[in-house]
């Protein structure tokens, strides 16, 4: 009876240690064919990964119009994401524009007879409050944040600065190509501000704020396409020309080499 016993349990032992066994393959099966899709996904994706590292973008970009733009409030405005408010900011400045320029308005005489119109309407509801009833007009306290001021001043002295900064290393005659972009680029706004008054300028560029990048935005593919053959024909021509004549200009020794 009791060798009987022994045998049952070491049967039973047995069909345990078997079905452990099938568990343990099963597992290691599911997890070497996970593992296995894994890879292939990791396959299937890089050659993707690879093709869109490859694709030409305007200007070098990395990143979505959205996030060039500051992927803020502005971002926001110039892309049209909310019509209302995009076409409100602009509407308001083609009115100022038209002021200013239709009707010959002047900043200082606009302001005045803004604040002239306020302050009496402002005024008049204060004190005719207590004779009709109705609660007189609430009127903000308006002060401007410490921060914020010292915070848009700090940045407006660091992008000039900078601008400063590669203005003083065109100068020194550190980088001829940049230098010739600088010197085309001048002359293009000294034609245009001879064309156009500088408030007409601001506008134009206003405009082209909320039209440009909100098109981009929509055929990026295309514009990107055609920039990659432009950009092509532009270094092949500019090879040609420094060829031809920029490398036959005389240079002068290195800054370094000139203050020893």
């Amino acid at each position: 009876m009791a060798d009987h016993a022994g045998e049952h349990d070491s049967f039973v032992e047995t069909v345990m240690d078997k079905v452990n066994v099938d568990k343990l393959h099963v597992a290691h099966h599911d997890s070497s064919s996970s593992s296995d899709s894994e890879d292939e996904n990791k396959d299937t994706k890089s050659p993707v990964d690879a093709v869109k590292a490859k694709i030409y973008r305007l200007f070098g970009r990395e990143r979505p119009v959205h996030k060039v733009l500051g992927g803020g409030k502005p971002a926001e405005i110039f892309l049209w994401r909310d019509k209302k408010v995009s076409a409100g900011v602009l509407g308001f400045a083609t009115v100022i524009w038209a002021l200013f320029e239709l009707l010959q308005y002047h900043l200082l005489t606009l302001v005045c007879h803004i604040l002239i119109v306020a302050i009496t309407v402002l005024f008049l509801w204060s004190n005719a409050s207590a004779f009709i009833n109705t609660a007189p007009p609430q009127i903000p306290e308006v002060v401007l944040p410490r921060d914020i001021v010292l915070g848009v001043a700090s940045a407006l002295r660091i992008e000039m600065n900078r601008i400063l900064e590669i203005l003083r290393d065109i100068a020194s005659g550190k980088d001829l190509k940049k230098f010739l972009v600088v010197i085309l680029g001048l002359w293009v706004v000294s034609i245009l501000g001879n064309c156009w008054n500088f408030l007409t300028l601001f506008y134009i560029v206003f405009v082209l704020l909320h039209t440009v990048p909100v098109l981009y935005d929509k055929y990026e593919d295309k514009v990107d396409a055609f920039a990659e053959k432009a950009e092509a024909e532009i270094k092949k021509h500019y090879a040609v020309f420094n060829d031809q004549v920029l490398s036959k200009i005389p240079r002068g020794p290195p800054r370094d080499k000139r203050l020893a």
